[in-house]
């Protein structure tokens, strides 16, 4: 199982020093934390980085609840990256070891987005002297297939 998105606001808030336990947290500072969070993810979204997290289509649609279905590699820098964007409206100021290990899990995230993407041998190549095939007449590789488009979240798996 994953977080949910109200795991992740309340382990931000205990990085910059409001664990729930000493502090109330009004529902009306929750909700501004999710939308933060949205928007973060949102803008990782952006940028390459999926994770599967559910972005609402409006802030109103978001449930504080839901379980987000992200791996579990990426929640540190979830969280040590929500901490240093709410601790400035708490007037928190962030360790510099919650900034450095913050920096380091975003850079995990990045690198693991950073795939080259694959590609196919024009059909103008020559195929070479190297494959050898029965059809003599075709000495140009095949003109390439069009990739299945999954939409902007990811890939299509098969299993």
């Amino acid at each position: 199982m994953s977080y949910s998105k109200r795991q992740f606001i309340e382990a931000a808030l205990e990085e910059i020093g409001l664990a729930d336990y000493v502090f109330d947290l009004s529902p009306e500072q929750l909700q501004s934390a999710l939308r933060r969070m949205d928007s973060m993810i949102a803008a990782w979204n952006a940028i390459g980085i999926r994770l599967g997290y559910p972005i609402p289509s409006s802030p109103e649609n978001s449930n504080i609840d839901a379980e987000t279905g992200v791996p579990d590699s990426a929640n540190e820098a979830i969280i040590l990256n929500l901490a240093l964007r709410l601790s400035p409206s708490y007037g928190k100021a962030i360790s510099l070891q919650t900034s450095a290990a913050a920096r380091l899990a975003y850079n995990t995230l990045m690198s693991r987005a950073a795939m080259p993407p694959e590609m196919q041998f024009p059909q103008t190549l020559p195929v070479g002297a190297g494959l050898r095939s029965y059809n003599i007449d075709f000495p140009f590789f095949p003109p390439p297939t069009l990739p299945l488009l999954a939409g902007e979240d990811g890939e299509i798996v098969f299993e």
